[in-house]
């Protein structure tokens, strides 16, 4: 195990109330783990923005298949991006809205790329983008 190093944190009391009332609703047991995550949260989201690093990620999409032309518009990003696509998963929502994750891997600029040119079409009701350095 790695060794701790202990240091002190000064903060206002209105400040650590509403920390404290956050990392119990999430289930922490203490204010170092929860630091910790956000520590490492920050970390990697500045790795993440160098368009060179490796990254891995998810883009989730909510879209209706039935405005215009939007399935093969997806199907034909999907497949000029087939490197930095790992896998998809598509989800019938409704009768007329789909749910689509897809699993990325590659350089962040790819990914973003990617990411950007799927949001952006019509019809793409709420896209999200989540990534992470890929070499913790």
């Amino acid at each position: 195990m790695e060794k701790i190093t202990r240091f002190g944190v000064s903060i206002e009391p209105d400040l650590l109330k509403k920390f404290d009332k956050v990392i119990k609703k999430k289930g922490y047991e203490n204010r170092s783990e929860a630091i910790r995550d956000i520590i490492r949260k920050n970390l990697i989201a500045e790795k993440t923005e160098d368009p060179n690093t490796e990254a891995i990620g998810t883009l989730t999409m909510i879209y209706d298949h039935h405005t215009g032309n939007l399935t093969n518009r997806l199907l034909d990003l999907q497949h000029h991006h087939y490197k930095e696509i790992l896998t998809t998963t598509h989800i019938h929502v409704d009768h007329d809205n789909c749910l689509e994750v897809l699993v990325l891997k590659g350089k962040t600029r790819n990914i973003q790329k990617l990411a950007d040119n799927i949001k952006s079409l019509k019809g793409i009701k709420h896209g999200e983008l989540v990534i992470t350095e890929s070499k913790l």
